[in-house]
């Protein structure tokens, strides 16, 4: 009898586990986009063709956010259709949170960039900026659309958070081999407003969450006492990304707004 007793007790403590168990599957978190999830401009990577880093925000959440699983996607260089053909397919019904910067390369931003790190005689800087505002305005709306189409589709239960990009410039170019003046630097945070502002309108309206980084990188632009981007840099890949506290200290923070 008391055999029977304990077999029918430790039977239903069993049970019990069962759902305990089931709920603590990690939760999946698929990092989406371009070098600024990936984390070009830590200078170390664990996958050198992506230039994934372990100092990267996606990284850093996973390791900080209890219970999280990474499914890192995020690749430099990557544009909208590179997600489109290369990463969503990483996306699931049971995905639990989604991150995603994207659009920069779309809008060709680092080319602008070294044109206008030209010096004045041989540059283009308001040709190249103009031909990028109309992208921004015009093209990438459409673009980010079938991104987040996808992402919707895909992971319709996920909390997505959409990152922008930073502001580069505080007025002041300090480093040798570049040639910024201060209209260049202007128009340049100028786009990475645009940039911005189309972004968030094209996240709202699929009911993501848009996380500005405008405000939490203030006062570490290139050339700020406490740089959080790097300038120009060697190699030159490096340059005009976010360092490693640009990941840990500007974009994370940001996302762990919204993730917990």
């Amino acid at each position: 009898m008391r055999t029977s007793l304990l077999r029918t007790a430790l039977v239903a403590a069993l049970l019990t586990l069962v759902p305990a168990t089931a709920s603590a599957a990690a939760d999946r978190y698929v990092a989406l986009g371009d070098s600024y999830s990936s984390g070009t401009g830590t200078r170390t990577y664990f996958d050198s063709t992506c230039q994934r880093s372990v100092y990267s925000y996606p990284y850093l959440l996973s390791q900080q956010r209890a219970n999280t699983s990474l499914v890192f996607a995020a690749c430099s260089g990557a544009k909208t259709g590179d997600v489109l053909s290369n990463q969503v397919s990483s996306l699931t019904s049971t995905t639990k949170i989604v991150t995603i910067t994207i659009g920069g390369n779309d809008a060709g931003f680092s080319n602008v960039i070294k044109e206008c790190a030209k010096p004045e005689w041989a540059s283009i800087c308001d040709t190249k900026v103009n031909e990028a505002q109309n992208y921004i305005r015009n093209t990438l709306p459409g673009q980010l659309n079938n991104v987040y189409t996808q992402i919707k589709n895909r992971s319709p239960t996920a909390k997505v958070v959409v990152l922008g990009y930073p502001r580069l410039f505080m007025g002041v170019d300090c480093n040798a081999g570049t040639y910024f003046d201060s209209d260049d630097m202007v128009m340049l945070n100028q786009t990475a407003d645009l940039l911005n502002s189309t972004t968030s309108g094209r996240a709202s309206a699929y009911g993501f969450t848009f996380k500005n980084p405008t405000t939490a990188f203030t006062g570490h632009a290139i050339c700020s006492s406490t740089e959080w981007i790097n300038g120009l840099s060697n190699p030159v890949g490096e340059s005009y990304h976010p360092n490693r506290t640009g990941h840990s200290s500007g974009y994370l923070p940001l996302v762990r707004q919204v993730t917990g």
